[in-house]
């Protein structure tokens, strides 16, 4: 597709998320061999359930619970991807991972966003580590070779604002759930649904 008409995906997610973490490398390959431009927008689900109907997981019913298990593995062995089911940090809050996201992609553009966007997924379901830990996210930077910098960047009220306006606006893009892609205001909620996206952005 040429630059000059790409489409956009607002890329809506929590780094936490297992969902994010497996679609995210094929969200990474579609947007290369698409041309397609991104917006990286980790947004705070704890506002976006109670507008939109949605539940954490702990309130889920049991049925629901055993199933996201079964599927996170159904997943995780078809597309080959390390997770632990039930790994040591998690649930976690995700709140200053996704600040650090947003200050990165502020200070250094959206692939290095969606870069330490993977790390970080990868950091709580492949790895064990606990993204709440500012010392992780310290490792995390430099692993990625990206400044130290960006941790105290990410405490900065420009980006607090950021994250409160991404979570604004994926509420009135309708999102509820994450990950969600969303092109011309037409929404494609979950990994399972990159397919699709696919598609949008090819056609």
């Amino acid at each position: 597709m040429n630059s000059s008409t790409a489409l956009c995906v607002d890329y809506y997610f929590a780094p936490q998320s297992p969902w994010t973490y497996l679609g995210h490398a094929r969200l990474q390959r579609i947007l290369h061999d698409s041309g397609a431009q991104v917006r990286v927008l980790p947004a705070d689900l704890g506002q976006v359930f109670p507008v939109s109907g949605g539940l954490p997981l702990a309130k889920r019913a049991p049925q629901r619970q055993a199933y996201r298990l079964l599927e996170l593995q159904r997943f995780s062995e078809w597309l080959d991807l390390p997770l632990h089911l039930q790994p040591q940090h998690f649930p976690v809050a995700g709140d200053d991972a996704a600040r650090l996201i947003i200050a990165v992609d502020q200070q250094d553009g959206s692939t290095a966003a969606l870069r330490i966007a993977g790390a970080v997924m990868r950091a709580v379901w492949a790895e064990q580590r606990n993204i709440a830990d500012p010392a992780v996210l310290a490792a995390l930077l430099a692993e990625q070779q990206l400044p130290a910098q960006r941790l105290l960047d990410a405490g900065t009220p420009q980006v607090q604002a950021q994250y409160e306006a991404n979570t604004a606006e994926a509420i009135a893009a309708q999102v509820f759930g994450a990950p969600s892609y969303v092109v011309e205001g037409e929404i494609f909620w979950g990994q399972d649904r990159l397919d699709f996206l696919q598609r949008r952005l090819i056609g």
